[in-house]
């Protein structure tokens, strides 16, 4: 049996992933009288005068929405909210697994994202945090934009920062294998959606000043005016030497090639115009924009993807887990950049010097100490950015 039937077979028997379990014990009348009525009624005033209370007195504080609208479900793109339940009932199995979170899935009937924004403000008041997933760009950028205005608890779209996260940790460590400092190299991307715009972003907080960006109709430029104001937003802060052209044309002498598009979009002669020790992430899936061992034939120093079933996989659960969990430990209001980035560290910090040496640059995500690390440092870089309520109080 292939993969994909042995998976639809599981999840058959599964009849989902995930489920209620309680936490209070119900074997007696009295059991139920204090967990239920008439007890309960003292911790529904406790929380009437105190809002604060409900993450001491309910499971809030450690409860994560994980919403999806359907949009951009994996590489299938636009299947529908209830399509997207298997990946969002998943995505609630790892929080659990590598954070010790509890996560809900919310699947929501809209694509406006006006709409989906007044639904998920009306019910953040239950959780502890909000985690978007497989929302379209470009909505999916005013949609975080807006939630982060009007909820008080950490908004996070992981598809573009979970990435970013862990492609800013691999840089790091890629770069430590060549013997390049951050703030001299140059890259080149080919996607500028929502992952490759956060990952630009990120790189560029964390040192590097040279990128140039591409997507389906050519170089990304501040010379061109776009209809998606996204992409105005990346010419302004990306192409610094007003590059034209196309993905071959700003590869060639580039340091790092970051691919967040689609398949095959990279040569080996591409690779071999590259500048010494070139680095690649061809992390489009399934089918990267080069595969590892062309990549390597071709001359790449450290070779990066998506996949599961080559060295260094760019995987997302290396970064939300740990993200999440030190931002509910502090109750933090936000998970901002220097959270991100004290997250990348930790990630990078995880890899040893002979890991390095022999090519790997990220650590497996089954490392226990993966989670636990971000979770610290997050968790500091949050009570030093003053998004702590802890830290407020």
């Amino acid at each position: 049996m292939d993969i994909k039937k042995e998976a639809l077979e599981k999840h058959k028997q599964w009849k989902g992933k995930i489920e209620v379990i309680s936490r209070a014990e119900l074997k007696t009348p009295h059991d139920l009288s204090i967990a239920y009525t008439p007890g309960v009624a003292e911790a529904c005033t406790a929380i009437k005068e105190n809002p604060e209370l409900s993450y001491s007195l309910t499971r809030r504080w450690n409860t994560v929405a994980v919403i999806t609208n359907g949009t951009a479900i994996l590489g299938l793109g636009d299947i529908g909210p209830e399509a997207g339940m298997p990946v969002m009932e998943g995505k609630c199995i790892l929080f659990k697994e590598f954070g010790g979170i509890d996560a809900i899935p919310l699947c929501i009937r809209s694509k406006d994202p006006d709409e989906i924004v007044k639904a998920i403000s009306l019910f953040s008041g239950s959780f502890g945090g909000i985690n978007l997933e497989d929302i379209g760009a470009p909505y999916c950028f005013e949609i975080e934009e807006k939630l982060k205005k009007v909820c008080d608890i950490p908004v996070f779209h992981d598809d573009q920062h979970g990435t970013a996260v862990v492609v800013l940790a691999g840089i790091t460590n890629a770069l430590k294998a060549v013997g390049k400092k951050i703030s001299e190299v140059s890259v080149a991307m080919s996607g500028a959606g929502a992952a490759g715009a956060a990952i630009a972003k990120l790189l560029i907080h964390a040192g590097i000043k040279d990128i140039t960006m591409s997507n389906i109709n050519g170089v990304i430029s501040s010379d061109i005016k776009y209809d998606d104001n996204s992409l105005n937003e990346l010419a302004k802060i990306t192409n610094p030497h007003k590059k034209h052209g196309t993905l071959k044309d700003i590869i060639k002498d580039a340091d790092i090639f970051i691919g967040v598009s689609a398949p095959n979009l990279v040569t080996e002669e591409m690779i071999k115009s590259m500048a010494d020790k070139p680095i690649i992430f061809a992390m489009a899936n399934p089918t990267p924009e080069i595969m590892p061992d062309k990549a390597k034939a071709a001359g790449a120093y450290i070779v990066a993807t998506g996949r599961s079933d080559y060295p260094n996989q760019i995987n997302n659960v290396l970064a939300f887990p740990g993200i999440f969990r030190g931002a509910l430990d502090v109750r933090a209001s936000d998970i901002n950049m220097e959270m991100k980035l004290a997250a990348a560290k930790a990630i990078a910090e995880l890899v040893t010097e002979d890991d390095i040496k022999n090519g790997i640059i990220i650590p497996s995500p089954f490392n226990k100490d993966v989670s636990r690390k971000i979770a610290e440092m997050v968790a500091d870089a949050a009570v030093k950015s003053g998004v702590s309520f802890k830290q407020q109080q």
